[in-house]
């Protein structure tokens, strides 16, 4: 059997995710025929009005319990409705890997979209932070829609960018306009200096950028304050630096480390603190089960703990 392609639409209740996809169903250039599964996983004030579609191969089915999130139950609504392809609209409450753990072995997420409503986002991130952050983080689209001129677009946009860098942002008027978000954010830091040196409060920014373009850094010398993790299986003068950061909360804290390799056994202890300068090289690390940054050292020092040992996007 071949894969079958998902569309996964995510956000708050009234966020505004049944009327775009009524509206996307209802346009032939997307709905041209497909044999479509809708799975509805909330019930808002909008409903479906099928009889709109462009067609008569849109299958709805209701999950209205996170309990029948199972690859079981999903791939019996699928072979039911016989669908070529999947249209989720997900329950704001229920974190995403409720349905990405168990998605059937054939399906496929291939796009992503984040619903929101200007008026109250910052309020939900601010109370419900752990359930906002869980749907940034994967959506390759934010819609703000209800926006209006009152609105700080830059606060929405300072929200996204602190969980994805990648995310396409779009604010939707009541007019019906769309303007698409083309904020520039710099980085905190000189990537252009002879050595770039790295605040102990900008760990979180930069280690994102590293992992996310490290092609840029290739090459570049740098410097910053790091924790140490050494390991057994590792050779004598090779371990990993990096922080703990918080995305969203405490259960949200992960290590977050680089592969450095100094130019003799480094004696270096798990837990212990130093400052490190080297220059990047980007290559195959089993580390990182394929290339990624590399630090080959030519200077560490043992160093006390920063003021704020947990590190942040903020």
């Amino acid at each position: 059997m071949k894969n079958i392609p998902i569309y996964l639409f995510v956000g708050f209740l009234e966020s505004g995710k049944t009327r775009f996809i009524q509206d996307t169903l209802c346009d032939i250039r997307f709905n041209n025929g497909e044999k479509t599964l809708l799975l509805v996983c909330e019930e808002g004030i909008d409903e479906y009005e099928p009889s709109l579609f462009s067609g008569d191969n849109v299958y709805i089915e209701t999950i209205d319990s996170i309990d029948f999130l199972t690859p079981k139950h999903l791939s019996s609504l699928q072979e039911k409705s016989n669908a070529e392809r999947v249209i989720i609209e997900y329950n704001g409450m229920w974190l995403l890997t409720e349905l990405l753990n168990n998605l059937p072995k054939k399906w496929q997420v291939v796009q992503t979209m984040m619903f929101a409503d200007a008026n109250t986002f910052i309020n939900y991130n601010a109370n419900m932070r752990n359930q906002t952050v869980d749907k940034l983080r994967v959506s390759e689209l934010v819609v703000f829609n209800r926006m209006d001129k009152s609105i700080d677009k830059m606060e929405l946009h300072k929200i996204v960018r602190g969980v994805n860098r990648r995310a396409d942002i779009a604010y939707e008027y009541a007019d019906s306009s769309v303007e698409y978000d083309d904020i520039i954010d710099p980085l905190p830091f000189d990537i252009e200096a002879a050595l770039i040196e790295i605040k102990d409060t900008d760990y979180a920014i930069w280690y994102r950028d590293l992992l996310e373009e490290s092609d840029k850094y290739d090459g570049k010398s740098v410097k910053f304050r790091a924790i140490v993790a050494s390991d057994n299986r590792l050779p004598d003068n090779v371990f990993a630096a990096g922080r703990h950061v918080m995305t969203c909360c405490v259960d949200d804290i992960e290590y977050m480390p680089i592969i450095c390799i100094s130019k003799s056994n480094h004696n270096l202890k798990s837990r212990d603190w130093v400052m490190l300068r080297g220059k990047i090289k980007v290559e195959y690390s089993k580390f990182y089960r394929g290339k990624g940054p590399v630090i080959y050292l030519e200077d560490v020092i043992l160093t006390s703990p920063p003021q704020e040992e947990l590190a942040t996007f903020y």
